[in-house]
This record gives structure tokens, sequence and C-alpha cells, in this order.
């Protein structure tokens, strides 16, 4: 029997990418080169997003908790991310893409934070697609970063728009879709606030092995679901 398509594409989808040091463990390969292989599934996920309308991509890259990782997988991942962050911008141009970085600048690498500054000045006024990257990023502590702004504000009573006006990325649309890669079913403190009415999409397959077809598959299952908002 065949499905009747109920939603358009989702303006905004976040991805949690997980499996890099799985499909290095899988390989006999170091877990820097897991990360390797997660970087270039970013850029055909990038593509893949742009070919399908998407207006806003949210790509976990690194958590808060990653801190607790080995010291040179850390520095492994943010020399990954000054590489990525130059191709990036210097495709930023050519595709009308603009870059925004949620999360805690703190303790992040100055060289790091220097890049970021500069990308998401140089592709501040780009209108195509939003790629908004979650760096240093924990949902639980992005609420405490409301709240705490609010109440330095003199705020006594503090409302859900308040919450929602005061996070990293105010104005962004909260995720239609999040989508979890390498068969792991939770959010791990990702969005938690924006993701109350989010669908979830979890995929068995490792992060360096997504493609567009798997890109597809998500987008293919979430315009057969009715979101219902809490109503019948």
């Amino acid at each position: 029997m065949s499905q009747t398509l109920v939603n358009p594409v989702p303006q905004h989808i976040a991805i949690i990418m997980d499996g890099n040091g799985r499909w290095a463990q899988e390989r006999n390969l170091p877990r820097l080169a897991g990360h390797n292989a997660g970087a270039k599934a970013v850029e055909r996920t990038l593509k893949a997003a742009q070919k399908a309308g998407v207006k806003c991509l949210t790509l976990y890259a690194f958590s808060t908790e990653n801190w607790s990782r080995p010291k040179d997988e850390i520095e492994g991942l943010f020399n990954l991310l000054e590489q990525t962050l130059d191709r990036y911008t210097q495709d930023a141009a050519k595709h009308g893409l603009r870059l925004l970085v949620s999360g805690e600048k703190e303790p992040l690498p100055s060289a790091i934070l220097e890049k970021i500054a500069y990308s998401v000045k140089s592709t501040e006024h780009n209108t195509g697609l939003t790629l908004n990257l979650a760096l240093n990023y924990g949902a639980r502590q992005e609420i405490v970063h409301a709240v705490n702004a609010l109440l330095a504000a003199g705020k006594q009573q503090i409302s859900m728009q308040d919450i929602s006006q005061h996070l990293y990325q105010p104005q962004l649309p909260e995720p239609e879709l999040i989508i979890r890669t390498s068969g792991e079913e939770r959010l791990s403190n990702f969005l938690l606030w924006q993701a109350a009415y989010s669908e979830l999409y979890f995929s068995p397959v490792l992060w360096p092995d997504f493609n567009e077809q798997e890109f597809e598959k998500a987008l293919s299952d979430y315009r057969t679901r009715r979101r219902r908002f809490g109503a019948l």
C-alpha cells in the first residue's frame, strides 16, 4: 500500500553525527581516521541538504562531554575543524552559504575562535543554506546560559518565550527533523529545548558511511509522518 506524503522538506534538520570511532575500529584504523572520514560525510550531507532545499543544517560537531576524550584525539579534531572551516569559507562565496556556531567559546583554542569569527563574519550576508555548527555545545548548558542572561538583565519572571529568545541562535527555526546515525537512539544533550516537537530518525549507518541516499531515506520517512503537536 502506498504511503501518503504529509510533510514538505524540513526547513531545519539537525544531525547527531555518531560512529566515527566505531567506523575506524572496525577497520583497525586510528580514531582520527574515522573523524577524517566523517568530515567527508559532512561535505556529502551539506550538498544533499542544499539539493533537497533545506534552509538550515545543524551538526553536532563537538559536545561539552567530548573534553573527556584523549588529548591527542581532541587536538586532531580541532586541526580537522580548522581545515574544514577554511574549505567551508572558500565554498561559501560560490554557493551562498552562511555559517553560525552554537556553544560556549571557552575553552576553545584561540586559533579556532579566530577562524570561526572570520567565517561567521565573511558569510553573514549570504542567503543560501545556513550551516550551524554545535561546537563545545551542550543543551543543558545552553538553557542555563539563557536563564543566566535573563537574570543578569533583571528578569524576575521568566517565560518560555524568554528562554527561546536567549538561546545561542534564537533566530533559527526549531528543527523539524533530528537524525542520529550509528543506531544509537538518544539525544545526548543535543537541542533539548528546541527538540520538543522534532521528529526523530535513527539511522543504523555509521556517520562516515552516511551519504545522499541515507539522507534521502530520512527525508522520505519524515514526509510520511503526521505531525500533531499534541492535537488529535
